[in-house]
């Protein structure tokens, strides 16, 4: 036990007796150049930084302009042209007796037209001008529908028309812009169509109307000739007005 108590004793003894190492000062040493090399680094860190946003945001304004340049036209009138467009040409095929059939005509012009066959009797006489009469009338009031129906789609024609100069106006992009404008060129395609369908009416109709009286003609002449060969009938002079 005494051993043990010395050795500790003898351990100790150099720690006990040796001086403490003097404390070393610390001095932070200030060097200006790399103080401004470390300023414009980051100065130029930070334009970089600077630029790069830039960069991107004109890149997402660029995506923008893109995404509204490829935008679709909220609104569409197709359907509107295309059933005024119906409503035309159910008028022109609801044509009466001589219809806009090629083969029809031919063969009505074939029987009831043109020259009077002399083999006719005065009853097949009168009911084919009857015939004919009633298809002049048929083919002016078909002309007077086909009129009646253009005017009905005008109010539609103007009221898209409105609407599609104010879409283009407001238009986001190139494409809505682009696809109101084809609107137009769509609703003014519809508008000549109406057009030549009237004047097709109005051209069927006149042509019937030339049609007749020109059968009328032939027929009056067949008609005075049959008259005029009767055994009874003896032509003579006639004073219509007799002098004092």
């Amino acid at each position: 036990m005494i051993r043990r108590s010395l050795r500790a004793v003898l351990v100790a003894a150099p720690l006990l007796f040796c001086p403490f190492a003097p404390a070393v000062a610390q001095y932070v040493v200030y060097d200006p150049s790399n103080y401004a090399q470390n300023v414009l680094q980051a100065a130029r860190a930070l334009q970089q930084v600077t630029n790069q946003i830039t960069s991107l945001q004109n890149e997402a304004q660029m995506l923008i302009n893109q995404t509204r340049n490829l935008a679709n036209l909220p609104y569409s009138s197709i359907s509107a042209f295309q059933q005024a467009a119906q409503r035309t040409q159910q008028l022109l095929g609801q044509a009466q007796k001589i219809a806009y059939d090629v083969t029809a005509i031919d063969r009505a012009f074939q029987g009831q037209y043109g020259s009077v066959s002399l083999s006719s009797s005065d009853a097949a006489l009168v009911t084919q001008a009857k015939s004919r009469w009633e298809t002049t009338v048929a083919g002016l009031q078909d002309a007077l529908r086909v009129q009646a129906g253009v005017v009905g789609n005008l109010d539609t024609g103007r009221s898209q028309a409105s609407t599609l100069v104010g879409q283009s106006q407001a238009a986001s992009g190139a494409l809505q812009a682009m696809q109101a404008g084809n609107q137009l060129q769509a609703l003014q395609a519809q508008q000549l169509s109406d057009l030549t369908a009237v004047i097709t009416a109005n051209g069927r109709a006149q042509a019937l109307s030339e049609a007749e009286r020109a059968t009328a003609v032939s027929e009056g002449q067949e008609r005075y000739r049959r008259f005029s060969t009767r055994s009874s009938y003896q032509p003579a002079a006639v004073t219509m007005f007799h002098g004092k």
